[in-house]
């Protein structure tokens, strides 16, 4: 769509389109005509939507809280499914996952060896020594924001918690790389730096996503980059960082009844942390946690 200068914006801001994104569309093409891969205007968020995102962020957000107040040895899978349902119904969502491709729950609860979209369950109870992942998306008046946690179960080995802390680690070191005018490669050079670092390797086949007017959008987000490269970032972007950090190899294999959940192919434990993360003028501002 063509706009002229003095134009209003067409983002809704009832700014000049010259007084707001025309500045940003101008560096876009730039980076363009250099021969980088950039973002549609469609993956810049409007004000409008932004905020959308940010309350969904919040709600979602809330419901983790709520997993990490209860979550105990000795539950089932499917009582945390129930309670994560219960409470964003009460708070005024809707958990995304249920029935999205067919998805039969409202979380995903992925334990040691499932490195994600582990299918809740009465038959999964939880132990000492376990560590599993929550996830979490919420829609709320149309808008998506989505994030994971890891928790740990009694009395967890120190493998296992070095694993936990390192997939941390990763996390906040590529958001700490999603910089306005840098790129989607420079979070998956630094992720997979520092798990190699720690004697770990990272999913290849499965990362992040854009997010926030549908669950998932893009730009896909790996988790193993080259600096320099992918897809530009871009004040007004919305996406998810959540590495998925294995003990052992790499490679992932699919439930072969399930259709969903994901193990590593050589059923050693694997570790997740997600966030939904707005990018703005002067970094990137967490959305969902």
């Amino acid at each position: 769509m063509k706009i002229g200068r003095n134009d209003k914006c067409w983002c809704g801001s009832g700014k000049k389109f010259k007084q707001c994104h025309l500045p940003i569309e101008e560096k876009i093409a730039k980076h363009y005509h250099q021969g980088d891969e950039v973002p549609t205007r469609e993956l810049l968020k409007t004000k409008e939507q932004i905020e959308g995102i940010r309350h969904a962020g919040k709600i979602n957000t809330m419901v983790l809280d709520k997993i990490a107040e209860v979550i105990k040895e000795g539950m089932s899978t499917e009582e945390l499914n129930k309670i994560a349902h219960e409470y964003t119904i009460e708070l005024g969502g809707t958990p995304a996952p249920l029935n999205y491709h067919g998805f039969p729950k409202s979380i995903c609860t992925s334990i040691n060896e499932v490195v994600c979209h582990g299918i809740p369950s009465d038959d999964e109870v939880l132990k000492s020594g376990d560590i599993v992942n929550v996830d979490v998306t919420t829609i709320v008046n149309g808008y998506y924001a989505d994030a994971s946690r890891m928790f740990m179960i009694g009395e967890v080995d120190e493998e296992k918690q070095k694993l936990v802390r390192v997939a941390k680690e990763c996390l906040d070191l590529g958001l700490a790389e999603a910089k306005p005018w840098g790129y989607i490669g420079d979070i998956g050079a630094t992720i997979s730096e520092h798990a190699a670092k720690n004697g770990y390797t990272v999913v290849q086949n499965i990362g992040g996503h854009g997010v926030g007017v549908e669950f998932h959008e893009e730009p896909y987000v790996s988790h193993v980059g080259v600096r320099g490269t992918d897809c530009l970032i871009v004040p007004g972007m919305t996406f998810t960082i959540e590495p998925m950090i294995n003990m052992g190899v790499a490679e992932i294999e699919e439930h072969e009844s399930d259709g969903w959940t994901i193990y590593t192919a050589d059923r050693k434990p694997s570790a997740q942390w997600e966030y939904t993360i707005l990018i703005t003028e002067d970094g990137a501002e967490i959305l969902a946690y």
